[in-house]
């Protein structure tokens, strides 16, 4: 008998600090407060650290002051993970792996956050610490691939955690800079849709392998893929694009600029590839799905979605108004949110189903019986 692959856990970490579209926009102008609800559907955002409004420049908390705490990426992830561990009854030493999935890692080079998490919670010197640079389609693809490890039985039990830090990059010079017309791309790009678009957060999900998961529970399907296409474009940070190299880089290109009609377009098509993939192979589950975890790039675009797919809307999880847009962490938050407030419960045979595009495009999705 094949082991299932159940989700045993899941926790969340969101800043309590809530920015206004008022305060943002102030901070880095292009569309007044009122636009951005109209046009994105969000009222605020979360935000770690603090921001002037004056200057448009992140404000960040004093460095080794054990008063500001969490007060980095790696900080949210700990705090995500911890509590993930919590509600699964799982001690850290049991992990066999450790996924971080972010593009706002603390530092971009060598594993460092996902590392320092695993140093941390004390993690086995055995059990894999991997830093996975990806955006919001991510986490569900990770997940495909932990799976088919599980699967293959090198691991039994595994954490996958993901998180967005947005709040460290507030920079009026870099996100009121423009990105030129270039190929497939007829207009010039403007930065500051990302900072009225993304929050910071954090989730986690653990995952075990169960000879024997009470009614069925587990990853009932799962599904990745690869397209192409620059819905987000960070130019600066590799080696070509340096910025202390004089001519070759601008500010905007340290900026995550969102080609905002690429997402709107790719968003249905991709979602309704991930949907059918896991459901086609158990269509009797179709009418089962209790919730509906999807990535919310911002509500506009998820909400036309759901009415297009004909999916009901009270089944679809959604924070992206009060949240932001919080990237790959998105969907473990709202799985977690839901946890602790009972509105479905681990062991308790409710399905789901998890759902993600993103970045330069990764694509997943998974269908599970808790």
């Amino acid at each position: 008998m094949t082991p299932n692959v159940c989700v045993v856990g899941a926790g969340a970490f969101v800043p309590s600090r809530r920015v206004s579209n008022a305060r943002i926009a102030k901070a880095i102008p292009g569309w007044p407060a009122e636009r951005i609800e109209e046009k994105l559907g969000i009222r605020e955002r979360r935000f770690l650290w603090d921001f002037d409004e004056a200057t448009g420049r992140a404000v960040p908390p004093p460095e080794d002051d054990g008063h500001f705490y969490p007060a980095t990426n790696t900080d949210m992830c700990e705090v995500a993970l911890r509590k993930a561990l919590e509600s699964s009854g799982v001690d850290a030493r049991e992990l066999d792996a450790l996924f971080v999935v972010t593009c706002t890692p603390d530092a971009p080079h060598f594993n460092h956050d996902a590392m320092a998490v695993h140093q941390r919670l004390g993690l086995r010197e055995d059990a894999f610490a991997l830093l996975v640079d990806d955006g919001c389609g991510g986490t569900t693809y990770v997940m495909d691939l932990v799976k088919k490890m599980m699967d293959g039985g090198r691991f039994r039990t595994v954490a996958v955690v993901a998180s967005a830090f947005t709040s460290p990059l507030v920079n009026r010079e870099v996100y009121q800079d423009e990105l030129p017309p270039g190929p497939g791309r007829a207009k010039t790009l403007q930065g500051y849709l990302s900072m009225y678009v993304f929050g910071d957060g954090a989730g986690a999900v653990v995952l075990q392998t169960k000879e024997d998961a009470p009614g069925g529970a587990g990853i009932l399907a799962s599904f990745s893929g690869n397209a192409h296409g620059d819905l987000v474009i960070r130019k600066g940070g590799g080696t070509l694009k340096l910025p202390y190299q004089p001519g070759r880089s601008r500010p905007a290109d340290m900026a995550f600029v969102v080609d905002g009609f690429r997402v709107a377009r790719s968003y249905p098509e991709y979602m309704q590839k991930c949907l059918d993939a896991v459901l086609s192979p158990r269509p009797d589950l179709k009418g089962e799905v209790k919730r509906y975890y999807f990535h919310q790039p911002n509500k506009r675009v998820m909400d036309a979605f759901v009415s297009r797919a004909g999916l009901p809307a009270e089944a679809v999880a959604c924070n992206v108004d009060l949240y932001g847009n919080t990237s790959a962490a998105g969907m473990l938050i709202l799985l977690a949110e839901d946890l602790a407030c009972g509105r479905v419960r681990l062991g308790g045979g409710d399905i789901v189903l998890v759902a993600a595009v993103g970045a330069n495009i990764h694509y997943g999705a998974q269908l599970i019986r808790l």
